[in-house]
């Protein structure tokens, strides 16, 4: 058989594989949280803040779905013409179109292209977001930011680039099996060294003092049999007003982080609530299911890319011979792009039920779900939530119930344990 029988095979195995991950480790069936009760909900928050948190989303909007599309057309634009691999070969020629200056400094400058041109994008949303008092940084901390974005980004992209550019060398007519085992590697290592190594470049992580709150939480993690390595408080302040709080890493590097704004704006309680919820996505191992997807993801797109790189019309519009050379970069991010754009419905269903099931974890663990709707109530007004969205948006891209779902949700299972 050819190599090009064994990839269509390999692809077909991993899709399989995903798709049977997806059914044993996502929770389809959801908490009920009845249309009724949604706007029963709804109704009973302050109107003020359900218009203000109505008017900070379309607000955003219009630079959130303008940069969405140029990033697009800036992609296609390198990738399906002479543009992306002239760029790259631009960057290898003062080293003699070595195939590592190609590979690594190509790489990295039409990334480097594609984001300045989708800068101002991002700098209209920073302003509607500063307009709106939710950011603290101001421009100066905006560009900090942005700048150690754009290093941690081209430290892994340029050892990624360096490693998978070896292998199309080394093995040029199995790169694909090599590339799609060292993409999935590479999946399951962030996972162990980004709360490690990354988040810290972006946040200081200090240990939550000793005081009755730490040790109610740490208690609540003992109750709920989830070993947790410490809780730690992240100073967001010092860019947001937002308030939340997160679970990452898994095994040794596990460890609930919590703003210092949750803890300057709830109560005791609704922090309680808020733990939990991150407890649940310990206990049901959801930073393994999403690195296993993720793994199974990464490893089908290589495959893939392999496959579609006999395509000779797609490799003629980007004025390259091979889908494995390094002028073909380009090409390999437009497909991304598109391939992103396509699979984000189905990524956000498979967050938001997730998150549901995080939720009800909460609820269980808690047995409070009257704290539990009033951390809903601050987490959307303090965040400036639309608490309803538009159906349309909220199905394609909301990583999260909506918060009169998750209202509903507590009302739902007060209702149940009041029986």
């Amino acid at each position: 058989m050819t190599p090009r029988g064994w990839a269509v095979i390999a692809l077909l195995a991993i899709a399989g594989v995903s798709l049977l991950v997806l059914f044993l480790m996502i929770p389809w069936r959801r908490p009920p949280a009845s249309r009724a009760d949604q706007l029963a909900a709804l109704a009973d928050l302050p109107p003020a803040a359900v218009a203000r948190g109505r008017a900070f989303r379309a607000a955003l909007r219009p630079p959130g779905y303008a940069g969405l599309v140029a990033g697009l057309v800036v992609a296609l634009l390198l990738g399906l013409t002479p543009l992306g691999s002239g760029l790259v070969a631009l960057a290898g020629r003062p080293f003699g179109g070595h195939w590592i200056a190609q590979a690594v400094l190509g790489g990295l400058l039409v990334v480097f292209v594609a984001d300045l041109l989708t800068l101002p994008f991002a700098a209209w949303r920073h302003a509607v977001v500063s307009r709106y008092g939710l950011a603290t940084s101001g421009w100066s901390g905006w560009a900090g930011d942005l700048l150690k974005s754009y290093a941690v980004s081209a430290v892994i992209g340029a050892s990624a680039l360096l490693g998978f550019y070896t292998v199309t060398r080394l093995a040029p007519q199995w790169w694909w099996a090599f590339g799609a085992l060292g993409a999935a590697a590479l999946v399951v290592l962030l996972s162990f060294i980004l709360p490690v190594l990354v988040e810290p470049v972006f946040n200081k992580f200090t240990p939550m003092p000793d005081s009755p709150l730490r040790t109610e939480l740490m208690a609540l993690a003992a109750r709920d049999g989830v070993p947790v390595r410490d809780v730690l408080v992240a100073d967001a302040s010092r860019r947001t007003r937002a308030v939340n709080a997160y679970v990452s890493g898994f095994g040794p590097t596990r460890r609930v982080v919590v703003y210092d704004t949750l803890l300057r704006e709830a109560t005791p309680a609704e922090v309680a609530a808020v733990v939990a919820h991150e407890l649940g996505h310990a206990k049901d191992r959801d930073v393994l299911t999403g690195t296993i997807t993720g793994a199974l993801g990464a490893a089908g797109a290589v495959v893939a890319v392999y496959l579609l790189g006999s395509a000779t019309g797609l490799l003629r519009l980007a004025g390259v011979d091979s889908i494995a050379e390094p002028r073909a970069l380009p090409l390999l991010l437009a497909l991304v792009s598109v391939t992103g754009l396509v699979a984000t419905p189905a990524q956000a269903l498979v967050s938001r039920r997730l998150e549901a099931r995080a939720d009800a974890h909460a609820l269980a663990l808690t047995g409070d779900p009257q704290t539990f709707e009033a951390m809903q109530r601050r987490l959307s007004a303090v965040n400036m939530a639309d608490p309803d969205p538009p159906r349309w948006e909220h199905l394609y891209a909301a990583t999260h119930p909506s918060t009169v779902e998750r209202m509903a949700a507590a009302r739902a299972y007060a209702r149940m344990t009041d029986r």
